[in-house]
């Protein structure tokens, strides 16, 4: 029997939250151990097989090094096949060099982690769950010169929907849907993501009702 998919969230915020840890995942899957981003307060443990990325040259670049190589790794963006686990590092659109989310194939289930894309991925469709962007509440955030920034969190939904994936979790949370929360407003769909929470794909509610 293969065993089961468990991906823990390190940290849901993005750059510099007031209120949450940078954005962050932990893979396990038998004796694995494998990391999404995070950063300083979403640190994975001690023993990791690998140390992925989304973003070779974000802002907490230094950081991630400095942890990973505490703990015997490198901080990467690639795509890897330990066994029966296949994690694919696929491109987004975001920022002006490249930047990427992954698909992560398990057991006979799909998860996705892309936290930051100003498109939504089209290789995201039929995932079980996936992790996603959530900086701007309502509109999207375009970065200075044209060259990338955020979905907001109304397309993110609109387009899981449009994908057919079935479980949508929020996992970096910028402020102005901080904002919103504040100001009790909630998703029409999709749900905010939960430091420390484990997820595991094909588990839990749906975002939208199967079809019938």
């Amino acid at each position: 029997m293969s065993p089961r998919l468990r991906l823990t969230l390190l940290g849901v915020g993005a750059m510099n939250s007031p209120r949450y840890r940078p954005a962050g995942l932990l893979l396990r899957y038998g004796r694995l151990r494998i990391a999404f981003d995070g950063g300083p307060g979403a640190e994975p443990p001690e023993r990791l097989d690998a140390w992925l990325v989304t973003d070779e040259h974000a802002e907490l670049r230094s950081a991630l090094r400095r942890l990973a190589a505490e703990r015997g790794v490198e901080p990467r963006a690639a795509s890897l096949t330990p066994g029966d686990l296949r994690i694919a590092c696929l491109p987004v659109v975001h920022t002006s060099h490249p930047a990427y989310g992954y698909r992560i194939a398990a057991a006979g289930h799909v998860a996705v982690w892309a936290p930051e894309f100003y498109e939504f991925p089209a290789w995201a469709a039929d995932a079980d769950l996936m992790f996603a962007e959530a900086a701007s509440w309502q509109r999207p955030i375009r970065f200075r010169g044209g060259v990338g920034g955020h979905a907001d969190l109304h397309q993110v939904a609109e387009q899981a929907a449009r994908h057919r994936v079935r479980r949508l979790v929020y996992a970096h949370i910028g402020r102005p849907t901080l904002r919103a929360m504040d100001a009790g407003l909630a998703p029409d769909a999709g749900e905010f993501g939960v430091e420390g929470r484990t997820y595991t794909p094909g588990v839990g509610p749906r975002t939208w009702p199967a079809a019938s």
